[in-house]
């Protein structure tokens, strides 16, 4: 059986937006290829090891596409990972917005491909959660993730949880 899929956000879930003044940084991983996003200083490394252990396979579900495996990744000790690619936007995507549905939400139903899977990001809305229930038969879990503070223990426990559930 295949595991769930995980797909992660970047900006907001592993880089916080929170006021400079109360959010930590971190020093730069060794090996890190670009220091050009003044928030990279806010990403935990501790958060690499604590992603790698969920029972699932992680997935880059981020504007940053393939920059998050040079710019991310290494910085949080994980392998590439796989990157979903959006598509150019269309009149769906248009209406679909107008209706408050995400722009990513179509795409990564369309990448799980009835797999079970959760969806980490910080732009998730309660129309996101209707249209998956009403699209999708597959298991899936949209967690809403505070930008202000990024992946925190309560977070990973309802992931871990859910995860761990059974089907």
């Amino acid at each position: 059986m295949l595991r769930p899929l995980l797909f992660l956000d970047v900006d907001g879930p592993l880089l916080p937006f929170g006021a400079p003044e109360g959010h930590p940084t971190y020093s730069a991983s060794k090996g890190s290829t670009s220091d050009a996003n003044p928030l990279l200083a806010r990403l935990d490394p501790d958060l690499g090891p604590r992603l790698a252990a969920l029972p699932c396979e992680l997935v880059w579900a981020t504007s940053w596409m393939a920059d998050a495996n040079e710019c991310i990744a290494p910085r949080l000790g994980l392998p590439d990972l796989p990157v979903v690619t959006w598509p150019e936007p269309s009149e769906e995507d248009e209406r679909d917005q107008d209706a408050g549905l995400h722009w990513k939400t179509r795409g990564l139903l369309r990448w799980a491909a009835g797999r079970a899977f959760c969806w980490v990001d910080d732009e998730i809305a309660a129309a996101d959660r209707a249209w998956v229930s009403r699209h999708y038969r597959g298991r899936s879990l949209l967690h809403l993730v505070d930008p202000r503070r990024g992946l925190i223990e309560t977070d990973f426990s309802i992931l871990s949880d859910w995860l761990r559930a059974e089907p």
